[in-house]
């Protein structure tokens, strides 16, 4: 008879970051229907705090670090104690990592409202709050092996394989990614520029879906759904070949973010390639998740909770096809850009991460409090509420997405664009915009009645902060006959960490490395000058109010595009860009050449203040702000140093006289503007802006 001993699982941890995991999903999720309805009702932004360019990074890292990253803590925490068949390996590791996550989580939300932000992203957050999460994602990772190392099993049941690729991925991702020069307490500037920015920030970007959207909360499924089933795991085969070919293939794929842009070729195919073929792994996840529940479909009467984790596994495959189906280079061409990408990224974050976290927490928070839950008929009320609010979303920004791409693309007979004025795209998908509210409306619904559903249950339960079993006292030796190479591997957890390891960085490697040669830049040689100091600190006021969120720059080697906004996009023109500034979503025109399209100065002024001034129906926050406040230029010579570090050419004069330069450019805009009938000091930060802007396609080097 084997021996056996009591320990106390540590329930406490896992409830924390439950509670947290609601509180920060309503949160998430109330901004992000308010940033929906800012797009149908423009007076909803609110200057400067609670604009749109300042909301939309905090919902999306709200959602994501907040929400999503306490629910994988929480079934982490959860379950891999009763898979290692052990404590924590550290009670003050999990409390360190507990409050650490909440207080970055806080800091997000207090600098991204401020505008204190890199721009680049999912990685919005400035230099001190990137270091607190690495050392906090350090803290988790110690206690997470940690536990794994005192293990009572030999073998490491397939959830652990996800969670342990996703602590290795992730701080590789964010450690490079992040990788900046501080100017100031609250600035940055990445040490990347440009191309190399880009295709780092896109496998940051990319990979910030792949592993931590995706593989840990497949841990979640290969742990909770045979559990709600009461079924064993489908295929064990099929777990190996997913999650080896998922964690060697998914880091390759990032490029296909960049197609038709100022990226080498070589790099666009590399990412096309490995996107195609991604869709065989994650559909095997997605048929091992869904074969498991053979033989209990009929426990979907009575367990709801299975419902949420059926619908989260089939938007998980619908997901996973439509990204490669969206790299192939024909479909990018139309659906890059528009609607059609935001469809898609809640296809799978309302479909995949919330759904999944709710069945979870649905399954999870009863066995915690040693009661039932609350209300099935509120279960299934919620689950049919939130799949309408997800059907009218996505349909929507399906819709708004095609047409979006139709539009912008359109040619009379005469080989003249059809629709020249890019606003007249915008005013077309406004009715989706109202479809799309009305969903997230929906969705919010069923969240606020599973939260009052779950309070109802603890408060008829009783918690238990310690859960006391009977586990092994020594670590079981059985190797079973089949698969025994892969149970060799699963048994020694050094190994398969860095054979993990191995499968992560090797795409990440040989993907960035040649980027880094200059002979695959083409061209090499600088095709513009640098910025003047009032155009750079012009530059860091467009990256404080995230203009980027709906401006891209980058012009791709399309009719339609090249007659709308200008020459393509070089590789060339980008080299001084610290971070790169192409954007993802076109909500207003590209932006790149706006300078030589609208050189006036009153009309940006007109622009800024009120949008609907000098484009009537615009959807665009005002910013009066600006024309208030005073640039603040005290760092303008640290900048330039910084900035002449990273291989901008500024010379010792240009830093030495910058604040006088800065000042002479300022007093010429503010006499243009003074000729257009408009008033206003030079120093203040709408001056700057304009500056900018002006300057955007005009930087071009005179041929010597």
């Amino acid at each position: 008879m084997t021996d056996v001993e009591k320990i106390r699982y540590d329930n406490q941890i896992v409830r924390n970051f439950a509670i947290a995991t609601l509180f920060w999903g309503g949160v998430g999720m109330i901004l992000g229907l308010w940033i929906a309805l800012q797009l149908s009702f423009p007076w909803l932004n609110v200057p400067p705090y609670f604009t749109f360019g300042r909301l939309r990074p905090l919902h999306t890292n709200a959602a994501i670090f907040a929400f999503v990253g306490n629910a994988i803590f929480m079934g982490v925490y959860h379950s891999l104690q009763r898979l290692c068949k052990t404590r924590m390996y550290s009670d003050t590791l999990s409390k360190i990592h507990f409050w650490g996550w909440q207080l970055i989580i806080l800091g997000a939300a207090i600098t991204l409202l401020l505008g204190i932000t890199t721009s680049k992203e999912y990685a919005e957050l400035e230099w001190p709050l990137d270091i607190a999460i690495t050392i906090i994602w350090v803290v988790f990772g110690i206690n997470m092996l940690g536990t794994i190392a005192i293990r009572r099993v030999k073998h490491i049941y397939v959830a652990i394989w996800f969670y342990i690729a996703t602590f290795l991925a992730v701080a590789i991702l964010h450690v490079f990614n992040s990788l900046e020069i501080p100017v100031s307490l609250f600035k940055s500037y990445s040490i990347y520029a440009g191309v190399q920015d880009a295709l780092v920030q896109w496998w940051y970007g990319h990979n910030a879906v792949a592993f931590f959207l995706t593989t840990p909360y497949l841990g979640l499924m290969y742990y909770y759904l045979p559990k709600a089933a009461n079924r064993p795991v489908y295929s064990y085969r099929l777990s190996v070949i997913h999650f080896w070919a998922l964690v060697f293939i998914y880091i390759w794929a990032g490029p296909h973010h960049l197609l038709y842009s100022a990226v080498p070729d070589w790099a666009q195919v590399l990412g096309v390639t490995f996107s195609v073929m991604l869709i065989a792994p994650s559909w095997g996840g997605m048929l091992n998740g869904l074969l498991t529940l053979r033989g209990a479909w009929d426990r979907l009467r009575t367990n709801p909770e299975l419902k949420f984790m059926v619908v989260a596994v089939t938007c998980y495959g619908m997901a996973t096809l439509e990204g490669p189906l969206m790299s192939l280079k024909s479909v990018n061409a139309l659906v890059h850009f528009t609607d059609w990408v935001i469809g898609h990224v809640h296809n799978g974050t309302l479909g995949w991460n919330g759904f999944l976290t709710f069945g979870i927490l649905y399954w999870l928070i009863p066995r915690l409090y040693k009661t039932e839950i609350y209300s099935k008929k509120l279960m299934n009320l919620h689950f049919w509420i939130g799949t309408l609010g997800i059907v009218f979303y996505v349909a929507s920004m399906y819709a708004s997405g095609i047409t979006q791409g139709l539009m912008w693309k359109e040619v009379k007979p005469d080989g003249m664009l059809q629709y020249p004025n890019f606003l007249q795209t915008v005013l077309q998908i406004i009715p989706m915009y109202y479809l799309r509210a009305l969903g997230g409306s929906l969705y919010l619904l069923g969240f606020f009645i599973m939260v009052y559903n779950l309070i109802q249950t603890m408060k008829q339960g009783e918690f238990q902060p310690e859960e006391e079993v009977l586990v092994p006292a020594k670590v079981g030796t059985e190797h079973p006959l089949r698969y025994k190479l892969h149970r060799f591997i699963e048994s020694h957890s050094f190994l398969f960490t860095v054979l993990c390891f191995v499968a992560v960085a090797v795409g990440g490697i040989l993907e960035l490395i040649p980027a880094f040669l200059l002979e695959y830049v083409k061209p090499t040689k600088a095709l513009v000058t640098p910025y003047t100091p009032l155009e750079l600190e012009g530059r860091d006021i467009y990256i404080r109010e995230s203009c980027n969120a709906c401006h891209s720059q980058m012009i791709r080697p399309f009719y339609s595009e090249t007659t709308r906004f200008g020459a393509y996009s070089k590789a060339g023109e980008y080299v001084y860009e610290h971070p790169f500034l192409w954007g993802s979503k076109r909500t207003g025109p590209d932006l790149l050449r706006v300078g030589k399209r609208l050189p006036d100065p009153v009309w940006h002024y007109k622009h800024l203040e009120d949008p609907t001034s000098t484009s009537p129906g615009s959807i665009m926050p005002a910013y009066p702000h600006l024309i208030t406040n005073k640039l603040d230029y005290s760092h303008i010579r640290q900048k330039m140093r910084v900035l002449m570090h990273l291989g901008v050419p500024y010379k010792a004069k240009d830093i030495l006289e910058a604040e006088k330069r800065l000042k002479e450019q300022a007093m010429e805009i503010a006499k243009q503007l003074k000729k257009g009938g408009i008033q206003v000091q030079w120093d203040r930060e709408i001056i700057a802006l304009i500056a900018y802007l002006k300057a955007l396609g005009t930087k071009e080097k005179k041929e010597e």
